[in-house]
C-alpha cells in the first residue's frame, strides 16, 4: 500500500491481544460478501490491524465480510526485520481472526520497495539478493501455506509512466526480479492465487499499460500470475494530492478487462475514496456515485473476483495522516454507523447489471437509506 507509515506505526505499536472470535449470537447476514457471492462472485474483504480497541470494528468485520488482508503485519519489515530472523506475530494473529472467524485470507505482500528493511536495500550482489529474496518468500509463504486463498507476490514495482521503479530488487538483479519472484512463489504454494498489486492502474493510462507488460512478462517464462490488484485508493473530487477523480465505469471496465484478456483473474485490493474535509453530505452523495461505479465495474467483468475495503471506519483510515486535508474514505463513520456510500456499494452490487455479453453496463443510481441533512440541488455525479 502506498504511503503507509501511519498504520505501520500503529501496528508496530500495538501490544499483542486476544484474536476475538464472533459467535453466532453476533452474527448477521454478511451483507457486502454476501450479496457478492449472490452475484456468483468471489468476495468482499476488508483490511485488518490488531488493536486493543478492534470490538466495534472486529463486529463489523465478522457481520459484512468474507475476506481478510493484513494491513501491515506480513510485510517484509514486520516479518524480516533482521536478515534470517523471522517474526510473526502480529501475522498470525490476522490469520488466526480469518480461520477463527471462517474469513479467506488475503496475503500481503512479498516483494516490495517500501517497508523494506535497510539491510535488503544495502546488499549489491546478485547472487545474495536472489538468495534473501528467496528465503523471504519461502519462509513466509510457508508460514501460511495452505491458509492464504490470494497473495500479493510483487506491489508497487511501476513509475507512473509504467517504467520499472528503480528499487533494489530491479539494480541488483533487473527485470527478471519479477518472474523469478513468481515463479519462487508458486513453488512455496502451489494452490494460492498470485498477483502483481499497484496503484493509479486504474485510470488506463501509462502505468496500466506497464502493468499489462509486467504480467506478459511474467508469463513469457512460462511462470504462473493469477492475477492483478488494483489498489483503488480513489478520490470523489480533486484534493490537493491527487486532481483525476474515479474514472467512468466505462473506463474502469476496460481497464478491467484488458488484465482478463491476458487470462488473469482482477480484483480491486485496498478501495478507499477520500475527499476533502470537512465532510459534507453533498460530498458523501458524490463519493457514493463513485463508489457504485468501482461497484459496477466489477461487475461487468466476469474475471473481476472480489473487492477489498481498506478499512472499516474512518476513524482508521490511514488517509487523513497521509493526506492532511482529506478524509470520509471508507463505508463506515467514526461512529461505526453505515454512510452513505455504503447504502450506494451494497445497492449498486445487489441491483447492477450484470451483461451477458455487449455493452457492459453503466453506473445506476446511488440509493440511500441515510438521509442527507442537505439535498443535493443537482443529482450527485463522481467528480
Amino acid at each position: 500500500m502506498l504511503f503507509s507509515a501511519l498504520t505501520t506505526a500503529l501496528a508496530l505499536a500495538s501490544t499483542a491481544v486476544a484474536v476475538p472470535t464472533f459467535g453466532v449470537e453476533k452474527r448477521q447476514a454478511q451483507a457486502l460478501d454476501a450479496a457478492w457471492k449472490a452475484r456468483g462472485r468471489g468476495y468482499i474483504g476488508t483490511s485488518l490491524t490488531i488493536r486493543n480497541d478492534n470490538s466495534e470494528q472486529n463486529i463489523i468485520r465478522s457481520n459484512e465480510f468474507g475476506s481478510i488482508t493484513p494491513e501491515n503485519s506480513m510485510k517484509w519489515d514486520a516479518t524480516e526485520p533482521n536478515r534470517g530472523q523471522f517474526t510473526f506475530s502480529g501475522a498470525d494473529q490476522v490469520a488466526n481472526f480469518a480461520t477463527q472467524n471462517r474469513k479467506e485470507l488475503r496475503c500481503h505482500t512479498l516483494v516490495w520497495y517500501s517497508q523494506l528493511p535497510n539491510w535488503v536495500n544495502q546488499i549489491n550482489n546478485n547472487a545474495t539478493l536472489m538468495d534473501v529474496m528467496t528465503n523471504h518468500i519461502n519462509q513466509v509463504m510457508g508460514r501460511y501455506r495452505g491458509k492464504c486463498t490470494h497473495w500479493d507476490v510483487v506491489n508497487e514495482a511501476l513509475n507512473e509512466d509504467g517504467t520499472l521503479r528503480n528499487n533494489v530488487f530491479l539494480r541488483v538483479i533487473g527485470e527478471q526480479y519479477l518472474p523469478i519472484a513468481f515463479r519462487i512463489a508458486a513453488a512455496a504454494d502451489p494452490n494460492t492465487k498470485l498477483y502483481y498489486n499497484d496503484y493509479n492502474l486504474e485510470y488506463g493510462q501509462a502505468k496500466h499499460q506497464g502493468a499489462l507488460r509486467i504480467v506478459k512478462l511474467v508469463q513469457s517464462w512460462g511462470v504462473k500470475i493469477d492475477g492483478v490488484g488494483l489498489q483503488a485508493h480513489l478520490v470523489s473530487e480533486s484534493t490537493p494530492t491527487q486532481s483525476a477523480v474515479t474514472p467512468s465505469v466505462e473506463v474502469l471496465t476496460k481497464v478491467l478487462q484488458d488484465y482478463a484478456d491476458l487470462n488473469v483473474d482482477v480484483a480491486y485490493t485496498e478501495i478507499d475514496i477520500r475527499m476533502n474535509t470537512p465532510v459534507t453530505a453533498q460530498k458523501q452523495q458524490a463519493a457514493a456515485a463513485c463508489w457504485s461505479r468501482v461497484a459496477q465495474s466489477c461487475l461487468n467483468v466476469q474475471r473481476c473476483v472480489g473487492m477489498t475495503i481498506w478499512g472499516v471506519a474512518d476513524k482508521y483510515s490511514w488517509v487523513p495522516g497521509t493526506f492532511p486535508g482529506e478524509g470520509g474514505a471508507l463505508l463506515w463513520n467514526d461512529n461505526y454507523q453505515k454512510k452513505t456510500e455504503y447504502n450506494a456499494f451494497l445497492n449498486t452490487i445487489n441491483t447492477g447489471t450484470i451483461p451477458s455479453s455487449g455493452t457492459p453496463s453503466s453506473t445506476p443510481t446511488p440509493s440511500s437509506s441515510a438521509t442527507p441533512s442537505a439535498t443535493p440541488s443537482q443529482p450527485p455525479t463522481c467528480g
